[in-house]
């Protein structure tokens, strides 16, 4: 804290409210919790007098300073916004009034969120989550210049974050349209490829297509039950074992959802529709593998079409919107025809050129992904700008 500045306890510019009302069954009262590392308050929920099983409440009003008794050491503590006037909290509260001819609102909002006061907070008591209590807050303290120059270091501090936000915003517009490259360079691909070559459907170039199994997977082999690929270990577009069920098929039934090296996996049906469609190219497997019947297997005919080049023009045409009806079900689920898939049309260049596009597409990914790791890597700095804003400026230094 700066040496030109009084610290005062809390006591001397905020004052614990202890006001509690009683809930009336057939009224509504918005909730708000606290979130936690000095985030603010958010709205927690409506809900009905009746609901509310714990009939005396506080409430909250604009600009109060909430705190949590439990969370306060893992920063559950924040200024009340203007949108959560009159929302309710329980005894587990805490509310303080602030002086504001002594102690600027924001002043105040932007102090809580420094190491200077966490590191208070978290010294009272002998764990991580003992609970704090009233008195705890009144005694911690804030350095108190005078409030023209409280309001002139507010002003300072939000002229930073400002721009701070505006080149984050930049950051983020350009990270967004690094994610889009790979889409842009494939669609030029395909456009390329479809003044070239014919277009054909894909029940020609493939050998077989089928569902999956429904038998009941668990976690942990029993017996001879054998590995199912499901949902979870497609949806990245690339087949992963860190989520894998085992189910007991039998040999009729296993011969049938077997897969093999090659193969396409597709999300054919789930309840989010950005799932639907994602597919992956089954690697080399060590054991006999089956897959789930939410997925559809496309056994490729690997004379005619590479794989990976199909994943590719599948992900192209879910992206253009040209494959997949994302209508709902009866069942609320979005779903996608097998009929449809295989009536979908795409160029077929020769194989070696279909090799040379996967390889191309793949050095570009890798390239896009480097660009993109490099841009979230600098919006983390920006991030990290903050704490070192309001370390200075609560030092005087701004």
């Amino acid at each position: 804290m700066s040496k030109g500045w009084d610290a005062v306890n809390l006591e001397k510019v905020i004052k614990h409210r202890k006001e509690f009302i009683g809930i009336d069954d057939f009224k509504k009262y918005k909730r708000c919790r606290v979130k936690l590392h000095a985030q603010g308050i958010e709205l927690r929920d409506i809900v009905q007098g009746a609901e509310i099983k714990t009939k005396k409440q506080q409430i909250c009003k604009t600009d109060d300073l909430l705190v949590a008794e439990i969370d306060a050491k893992i920063g559950g503590f924040g200024i009340v916004p203007e949108n959560l006037d009159g929302a309710i909290v329980s005894s587990h509260y805490f509310l303080f009034e602030i002086n504001e001819s002594l102690l600027d609102i924001k002043f105040l909002d932007y102090f809580i969120r420094t190491p200077a006061f966490r590191d208070q907070v978290s010294a009272q008591g002998s764990t991580n989550y003992a609970a704090i209590r009233p008195n705890d807050v009144l005694g911690y303290t804030i350095p108190l210049p005078l409030l023209e120059e409280q309001r002139r270091i507010v002003a300072r501090i939000e002229e930073l974050v400002g721009k701070i936000e505006e080149v984050r915003s930049l950051r983020q517009q350009a990270l967004e349209e690094t994610d889009i490259l790979t889409k842009s360079a494939l669609l030029s691909i395909v456009n390329n490829f479809g003044e070239k070559y014919n277009y054909r459907q894909l029940n020609e170039l493939i050998l077989d297509a089928g569902y999956g199994t429904s038998v009941k997977c668990e976690y942990g082999r029993i017996n001879n039950s054998v590995p199912v690929l499901r949902i979870p270990n497609v949806a990245s577009e690339e087949i992963n074992f860190n989520d894998i069920k085992y189910g007991l098929l039998t040999n009729t039934d296993l011969q049938r959802v077997l897969v093999t090296e090659g193969d396409i996996l597709v999300v054919r049906t789930n309840g989010s529709a950005e799932l639907v469609g994602r597919c992956a190219v089954v690697p080399t497997l060590p054991e006999a593998t089956a897959f789930a019947s939410y997925l559809i297997r496309l056994h490729c005919d690997r004379q005619q079409i590479d794989p990976y080049f199909l994943q590719l023009m599948l992900r192209h045409l879910r992206s253009a919107g040209q494959l997949f009806d994302f209508a709902r079900t009866s069942a609320g689920q979005y779903n996608v025809s097998l009929g449809r898939l295989r009536a979908a049309k795409i160029p077929v260049p020769p194989l070696c050129e279909q090799r040379r596009t996967v390889a191309y597409l793949n050095e570009f990914q890798t390239k896009v992904d480097t660009m993109k790791r490099l841009k979230e890597e600098a919006i983390k700095e920006l991030d990290a700008l903050l704490p070192s804003i309001l370390d200075k400026a609560f030092k005087g230094e701004i």
